[in-house]
């Protein structure tokens, strides 16, 4: 049923933004990329954690990691990552195609800064084969409570050539 809330949120929260079926798995950010033409780093993911007990959704880049550092300033504790039930349970949605639309329950869902750079960006739509395309402002607008800076870039920290 998760597939079908999102198309239910979708159609009366943002009904201009189509649902994409590239017709190849999008469940990793590697096939996603590869599904939709596009660089890992547009992939959208969706992190489900908790924070000092409370659960909610981190919406980040493709290629980035969480930093613990980072995140516990940004999100005011240490983040744990929920399993798979509890993801599940919790948003309604299978690991694979977790997105911050349609959620089962009423979560926080914060955007991390590391989507800002891009025209468009791609969540998830609520199955292991389908997706969204829009901006990370209109990302933000939807479904966000706010912007953080929670993750590193995977070139972070390295020395330039």
């Amino acid at each position: 049923m998760a597939h079908e809330d999102v198309l239910r949120w979708l159609a009366a929260h943002a009904p201009d933004v189509p649902v994409i079926a590239p017709g190849a798995s999008t469940a990793t950010v590697a096939e996603a990329a590869a599904a939709l033409g596009v660089e890992p780093a547009r992939i959208a993911k969706t992190l489900a954690m908790r924070v000092n007990g409370a659960a909610l959704l981190l919406v980040t880049r493709g290629d980035a990691r969480l930093d613990n550092q980072k995140a516990r300033g940004a999100l005011g504790g240490k983040p744990r990552m929920l399993d798979a039930q509890e993801t599940l349970a919790l948003t309604g949605h299978a690991v694979g195609g977790v997105c911050p639309f349609g959620l089962a329950t009423d979560l926080p869902v914060w955007i991390d800064v590391s989507l800002k750079p891009y025209a468009t960006v791609f969540p998830a739509a609520g199955s292991r084969d389908t997706s969204v395309e829009l901006s990370p402002d209109r990302l933000a607008a939807l479904v966000a409570r706010g912007w953080v800076d929670a993750c590193t870039l995977p070139d972070a920290g390295l020395p330039s050539v």
